[in-house]
């Protein structure tokens, strides 16, 4: 068979040393290469003075970098590519390096997934069960410029106009109340989450100048009561952390509390209708047995159903962040 592809294990290696380019990425921040080639230190012996470490190791780490296409070289002069100079630049407005770095305490977890797999305790709540404030705020410090941004791209895509009252179910920071009620006079916004987390989400509350707008409500969203005459409820990047039996709960719970017309978005990591991928969605899913809770990856159309099956109409998949997140949403009749 001349044209038989030939099989080799190269694929097979490629995966098994990706942790590989994860750390060269982690330590390039932790390091602040980015930013010091941002600020004209661009060659390899101007790196290593403006980050403190030896031309040979700065020679190595760009070398990787720019075989990521995280830098491109030109001659004996680097540049960063433009979403690193966007977001892993620190004093740039859109800095994320916490985020990049937020899983890193995660791989010695994951070295030894199988043996988590094996153990297979789970809880409702997983990790969170020991969620303490300090939890919260390290938690919080990674992940709040990432969600401030997502909290901005659901206030452009999803017009909330004449809106009065939004839930904001497992809201962490605040960030989507902060952003809707900023971006929509007379909406006001309930952030309701376990205690820790809403101690935190108060500081930023208060630090964006929304506390008259938002406000907090400590609990546990399976279990909590919720506010009743709410016109919207909004669920976004948790949808993993919980079984499909907890989401339909919640979901008849959101019905209930929603003023008839009202809506709701569920927005998270979705597998599509064959759970062939996307890969992130998947390792998502993965990443609960780390945290030792019952939560499992769910397509697309298992979301539309939790949805239907609680009573909701126009029920939709919107595109949100293609390839990483979506938006399923349905309006209560009425």
């Amino acid at each position: 068979m001349p044209n038989a592809q030939r099989l080799d294990t190269t694929r097979l290696q490629k995966i098994a040393q990706a942790y590989w380019e994860s750390a060269a990425l982690m330590a390039a921040v932790e390091l602040e290469i980015f930013t010091a080639i941002a600020h004209g230190h661009d060659t390899i012996p101007a790196v290593a003075k403006a980050v403190g470490i030896s031309e040979r190791n700065a020679e190595r780490l760009l070398t990787v970098l720019a075989a990521m296409t995280l830098l491109s070289r030109d001659g004996e002069r680097f540049a960063n590519a433009p979403d690193v100079q966007r977001f892993l630049v620190k004093d740039g407005e859109r800095y994320a390096g916490p985020w990049i770095l937020f899983t890193k305490p995660r791989w010695k977890a994951f070295g030894e997934l199988s043996e988590r797999l094996r153990d297979g305790q789970e809880n409702r709540l997983g990790a969170y069960v020991e969620f303490t404030v300090e939890d919260a705020r390290r938690y919080h410090a990674a992940t709040y410029s990432i969600g401030m941004g997502a909290a901005r791209l659901f206030s452009r895509s999803v017009d909330l106009s004449g809106r009065k009252r939004m839930l904001d179910l497992g809201g962490g920071s605040g960030a989507y109340s902060i952003v809707a009620t900023r971006t929509y006079p007379g909406l006001e916004a309930i952030v309701l989450d376990l205690p820790p987390v809403t101690v935190v989400a108060d500081e930023y509350i208060a630090a964006n100048g929304a506390t008259g707008r938002v406000r907090t409500l400590p609990g546990d969203f399976t279990e909590t009561p919720f506010p009743q005459g709410v016109d919207v409820v909004v669920m976004a990047s948790n949808l993993p952390q919980y079984e499909p039996a907890l989401i339909r709960r919640v979901v008849g719970k959101a019905f209930a509390a929603l003023v008839p017309g009202g809506e709701m978005h569920l927005i998270g990591e979705t597998l599509h209708d064959d759970r062939n991928g996307p890969l992130s969605a998947a390792l998502w899913g993965l990443n609960e047995a780390i945290q030792n809770s019952t939560g499992l990856a769910h397509t697309e159309s298992e979301v539309k159903g939790y949805l239907q099956g609680a009573g909701f109409a126009e029920v939709a998949v919107h595109p949100f962040v293609p390839g990483v997140l979506s938006r399923i949403a349905g309006r209560k009749p009425g």
